[in-house]
């Protein structure tokens, strides 16, 4: 289903619309950096949670708790300014301020790859389009467009075919309606060719597009710099985190965008946002050095088959990752 269609949600689960609106765990992230631009956080499949913290990334392994260190790079190369996991949620790609991007095997403890995209060999394609920093980058599900957004509060869409290493202008689409920063992008889940997106402070919007033909397809004002953005996966919701007081997750139903709930307890912006691969858990980190855990989707309720007489079903019990 297309992104012009609105109807296409799942119906496969059922949602109470209800949601925990104080976070169920708090946990400390000291020294994390407190800058809109970077991309500190990320949840891989494994439910492994990396957070970068200066020059240190950590891995909290949610099915159980424990914590490990990485890495720490150097003063020379670091701060780290973006984590982001594989598919297989067992690498990890780490990128530095020093230009350098690395790849390490997260079951080992191992360095695989270290690239300095300076280095014009290390290129596979370049996709020229941003006139200053690049602060929000996604591939969509298929893998075949990529969204960037950038300071110059430009919204690029590029396709892969298209990726060349000396043309200027092989966008797909070049998007000027955000009228600050955009950082937040996020990929529908359940309709093709639909990306949200959000502006910073003096924009404060979330957009919907159609990436297909370019179309914006609703704007609303949230009267705040969007950080942010997660689809629900099993529902038509969005998730945006927030700065300015109350620095707030709001959760909205798709597409009419109405409220569902506001979700506080940052005392600062809300910066970074990942969500488990579940999709139950989101998981918050601000400048205030906090590291939040929220059930901001309510718990689900699966439509099951009437049960057999005097015997419940395999599983009564289904317990949240926490």
């Amino acid at each position: 289903m297309d992104a012009g269609s609105l109807n296409s949600c799942p119906q496969q689960m059922q949602f109470l619309q209800s949601c925990e609106n104080t976070p169920e765990r708090t946990l400390d992230a000291p020294d994390i950096i407190d800058d809109f631009c970077l991309n500190l956080m990320d949840w891989g499949s494994s439910n492994v949670l990396a957070l970068a913290l200066q020059n240190m990334v950590y891995l909290w392994d949610a099915s159980n708790g424990s914590a490990s260190e990485l890495v720490t790079v150097d003063d020379e190369n670091g701060p780290v300014t973006s984590v982001s996991w594989a598919a297989d949620g067992q690498y990890i790609a780490i990128g530095l301020n020093s230009s350098d991007v690395q790849l390490w095997d997260s079951t080992a403890n191992r360095l695989i790859i270290n690239n300095d995209v300076r280095v014009h060999s290390h290129i596979v394609a370049t996709f020229r389009g941003h006139r200053q920093e690049v602060c929000g980058l996604k591939w969509s599900t298929s893998g075949q467009q990529l969204a960037s957004g950038g300071n110059d509060n430009l919204l690029y869409i590029w396709d892969r075919s298209m990726a060349s290493m000396h043309s200027c202008s092989q966008w797909l689409h070049r998007l000027e309606d955000h009228t600050a920063a955009v950082k937040a992008l996020a990929w529908c889940p359940f309709q093709r060719n639909l990306l949200a997106s959000g502006g910073g402070g003096s924009d404060c919007c979330i957009k919907f597009w159609n990436t297909q033909n370019g179309a914006c397809l609703n704007s609303v004002d949230t009267g705040s710099q969007v950080c942010a953005l997660l689809w629900n996966k099993n529902e038509c919701q969005l998730l945006s985190s927030h700065s300015f007081m109350p620095n707030q997750l709001t959760l909205w139903t798709y597409p009419s965008m109405v409220k569902i709930a506001e979700l506080t307890g940052h005392t600062s912006r809300a910066l970074f946002m990942a969500q488990s691969p579940d999709g139950r858990t989101v998981a918050t980190a601000a400048g205030n050095e906090t590291l939040k855990f929220w059930n901001a989707f309510g718990t689900p309720e699966v439509k099951k088959a009437a049960p057999k007489a005097e015997h419940p079903g395999p599983f009564p019990h289904i317990r949240r990752i926490r």
